[in-house]
């Protein structure tokens, strides 16, 4: 059972580093700049990043060991997330590839801290 749960995981992460690598080339191609970074050829781990408009930054780390997703503005981080929450979060920019939204229409939102 684990030797297929460790191969089930094995081809998730390579599925995930194929779309952020897609990703990264689309938003380019709008405009964006965007960046998908691997280690050798197993697609086992990937660096993903884009800049949504001045000083602000999204970095997507994924491996065998975590996947986060780090947002950033004026060089402070505003959020980090982990795991399927890092995931989700992907549909933002893939709406901007979806909607076709470019750069220059680009409005970006205001990330919001919990009161507790």
């Amino acid at each position: 059972m684990f030797i297929r749960l460790a191969e089930q995981h094995r081809q998730f992460v390579q599925d995930l580093v194929m779309n952020l690598q897609a990703l990264a080339i689309v938003l380019e191609r709008q405009g964006y700049l965007a960046s998908c970074y691997t280690c050798g050829g197993q697609m086992n781990s990937a660096s993903f990043m884009v800049s949504l408009a001045d000083n602000h930054l999204i970095r997507f780390l994924v491996s065998d060991y975590g996947i986060t997703w780090t947002e950033m503005r004026d060089d402070r981080e505003l959020m980090k997330l982990e795991g399927a929450e890092a995931i989700s979060q992907l549909q933002e920019l893939a709406n901007l590839v979806k909607y076709q939204i470019k750069p220059s229409q680009y409005r970006p939102t205001i990330a919001l801290e919990s009161v507790g």
